[in-house]
């Protein structure tokens, strides 16, 4: 598959690709704001510094575009045509730092979800559940955890 533009206008186009306040995560944090949900932006103090972090939770959201973290990896990578080793180097890179940063935040105790763009674009309300939902997990075991220690508590007060 050839590519439709010059190296020239590949160069400007790839270069205006945003890593910060993306359509998808504004899109993303609009929604979750607008249903009481509150984060941090792009939270440096966690590995792979989420997009989204709700901090309240310890949950680390990231909105991942399809291309830069290999949606459908085997049958895109296939199609690729321009400076195709890079890229299939790059994209891996990016798939196994994505796996690596949800150990260490598994390992921090903190819970990461990863939205596609056009999970979000198409099914916003959707990703905004799923987060609710988990939310909702969380503190129903935070609460589990809660009436232990207190049960274990009153056992050892008898």
């Amino acid at each position: 598959m050839s590519d439709v533009m010059t190296p020239e206008q590949r160069s400007r186009a790839m270069s205006h690709i945003k890593g910060k306040d993306t359509s998808i995560e504004v899109l993303l944090r609009k929604a979750l704001w607008h249903k009481g949900i509150r984060y941090r932006k792009n939270y440096k103090k966690l590995p792979g510094t989420p997009d989204i972090a709700i901090t309240k939770y310890r949950i680390a959201i990231f909105c991942d575009s399809e291309f830069f973290h290999g949606y459908n990896w085997e049958i895109k990578k296939q199609k690729l045509g321009h400076n195709r080793e890079y890229w299939i180097k790059k994209i891996e890179r990016n798939m196994v730092r994505d796996r690596e940063n949800d150990f260490k935040l598994i390992a921090l105790d903190w819970v990461p979800i990863h939205f596609w763009g056009q999970e979000i674009q198409k099914h916003t309300e959707e990703c905004v559940k799923a987060v609710k939902d988990l939310i909702f997990e969380l503190r129903v075991s935070q609460f589990d955890a809660m009436i232990d220690s207190t049960r274990d508590y009153v056992e050892d007060i008898k």
